[in-house]
C-alpha cells in the first residue's frame, strides 16, 4: 500500500474523513507482496447479536456470527470487536500499534484475542511479530483462510452467513 491508501485506511478508522462507501471504493484493489489483489473487502454495517457492527471485512462480520453461536451454545462467555489497542513502545516509524479483531471472553473467565487474515502483509507479520515481542502473555489466535474456510463449511446450514 502507498502512503494515500494508508493515509485513507487511518481516516476510515477513526471516521473522520472517509465514509465507508469511499472506503471500499480506494480499496477495490490492494498491492499485496507486488500482487495486486482485485475485490471488495465488503467493509461496512452487518446484523449480529451486537446490533449493526461497522466491520472492516464479510470475513469479520461471518466471524462474529459463528461467536454468536459459540456464545449461543456455551463454548465461549462473550466476545467483542476490537477491544484493545496495543501499543509498542519506543517504535517511532511503521507499526507501532495493534488491534486485534476480536477479543473472546473464555468460560473460565480467561480471554485471548483472535485475529482474521485471508492473507498475512508484511505490515500484519510485523505487527504479530510485535506484539510477541513487547506483549508477550496476551494470546492471540491467527485465523487464517484454511482455518476460515473449515469454519463456513461446518457451521453451513447451522448460521446464516454473509
Amino acid at each position: 500500500m502507498g502512503i494515500n491508501e494508508i493515509r485513507a485506511l487511518k481516516a476510515a478508522k477513526t471516521g473522520t474523513k472517509m465514509t465507508a462507501a469511499e472506503f471500499q471504493k480506494t480499496f477495490t484493489k490492494v498491492k499485496v507482496g507486488g500482487n495486486t489483489m482485485e475485490g471488495k473487502f465488503h467493509s461496512g454495517k452487518y446484523e449480529c447479536s451486537k446490533g449493526n457492527v461497522y466491520f472492516r471485512s464479510k470475513w469479520e462480520a461471518n466471524y462474529a456470527l459463528y461467536l454468536d453461536w459459540l456464545v449461543k451454545n456455551g463454548k465461549i462467555k462473550d466476545w467483542q470487536y476490537e477491544a484493545d489497542i496495543f501499543f509498542f513502545e519506543g517504535i517511532k516509524m511503521g507499526t507501532n500499534s495493534y488491534r486485534p479483531d476480536f477479543k473472546i471472553f473464555n468460560l473460565d473467565g480467561s480471554f485471548h484475542y483472535d485475529e482474521i487474515k485471508g492473507y498475512l502483509d508484511a505490515k500484519s507479520k510485523t505487527r504479530l511479530k510485535r506484539m510477541k515481542k513487547y506483549h508477550p502473555n496476551v494470546k492471540v489466535i491467527l485465523i487464517e483462510r484454511k482455518a476460515y474456510d473449515g469454519i463456513i463449511r461446518s457451521m453451513k446450514g447451522i448460521i446464516k452467513f454473509y
